[in-house]
């Protein structure tokens, strides 16, 4: 984890803060000034109050080596929501505990206090209940595998449901389907939204890049996996907003996503169209470039020998959607003349 930072107040809190700077050298340790020594610390003078605030605002997850209450009480009046707080750990002045205090999933407190505890042969102290209940995390299904969610305002209510071992149905059509070594038995996997709206299921966990309609969603949580990889044929001069709008167009007919587009594809060209790579930034997608050789050897349902004559390829949008995605042409070539064509391709698991 990035910008981390070690508050220890006490001697012996300074000592275990200078033992994790050493198992964690890219860490910040911070201690007050009259403890001053030669350990690689960085001394503050201004009040505990005053700098626990600042780094409370700027890192990604803050240590404290010293009381939960003291703790809790300087922090409480700056917390905002669970996907903004930085991840917050409590250890005690003799090791003896490691306590997940705030941001256990999002954040990742849980996973570093389990981490930190090991190191230190402390006890870690985790109480959310997915992990008290070693069922599934529904606000992190999928995370490590890039997976969004696109609606979080179900994700506490199906949360509940979970740990409380109530009836949860999930169905899947898209993204890699290794998220699960062994279901808890109040889960399971059905093969339609037919099948899963008939189930009966208290919730519903969806994996789909798909954009669905229907009144059984307000029980559900819907997960976007990075599966469609859009490829785009264009000129020289093809503006980032013609090309945003042929994929709002193109995501829009065919019912997809935006929250599941993996890249944008195109053909290499002696230098880069600039509004491939603006709308790249702004989509904060990553953009890859395919050789027309490699292009000219996919199979493709709309070969044009006009794009032969000009790309030497017969095909840009398909051919680098389906090699790049190394799966299936789900929306075939698209045109906005007189300078752009769309296809996408969906990556299979």
């Amino acid at each position: 984890m990035e910008k981390v930072s070690v508050l220890a107040i006490t001697k012996n809190g300074v000592n275990i803060a200078a033992k994790l700077k050493e198992i964690f050298p890219n860490w910040n340790v911070y201690a007050p000034s009259k403890f001053s020594n030669d350990k690689e610390i960085i001394w503050y003078s201004e009040p505990t109050s005053e700098k626990i605030i600042e780094l409370f605002k700027n890192n990604k997850a803050l240590i404290c080596i010293f009381s939960l209450g003291a703790v809790i009480r300087l922090i409480a009046p700056h917390l905002k929501d669970k996907k903004n707080d930085p991840a917050v750990i409590v250890i005690d002045d003799k090791t003896n505990f490691v306590i997940s205090v705030l941001s256990g999933h999002l954040g990742g407190a849980n996973e570093l206090t389990q981490t930190i505890a090991e190191k230190l042969n402390a006890m870690p102290v985790i109480t959310t209940a997915a992990d008290v209940n070693k069922t599934i995390a529904v606000d992190l299904l999928g995370k490590n595998l890039g997976w969004k969610i696109d609606n979080d305002s179900t994700v506490t209510k199906i949360s509940a449901h979970m740990v409380n071992e109530e009836k949860i149905g999930v169905y899947q059509d898209a993204g890699k389907t290794t998220w699960f070594k062994e279901l808890p038995k109040n889960v399971k996997i059905y093969d339609s939204l037919e099948d899963l709206k008939e189930s009966n299921s208290k919730g519903h966990l969806i994996i789909s890049d798909k954009i669905m309609n229907d009144n059984f969603l307000k029980d559900s949580v819907i997960y976007r996996p990075p599966t469609l990889v859009i490829g785009i044929g264009l000129h020289w001069e093809t503006s980032k907003q013609k090309i945003k709008d042929g994929i709002d167009i193109c995501l829009t007919k065919f019912n997809l996503s935006p929250k599941s587009i993996a890249k944008l594809v195109s053909i290499k060209k002696p230098s880069d169209v600039q509004g491939l790579i603006d709308i790249g930034k702004e989509m904060g997608v990553p953009v890859e470039y395919v050789n027309k050789e490699e292009l000219s050897h996919v199979y493709v349902p709309n070969p044009s020998k006009t794009v032969k004559a000009f790309e030497g390829t017969s095909s840009v949008s398909e051919a680098a959607a389906i090699k790049v995605s190394g799966g299936k042409l789900i929306v075939e070539k698209q045109k906005f003349p007189p300078d752009l064509t769309i296809a996408i391709a969906r990556i299979l698991d």
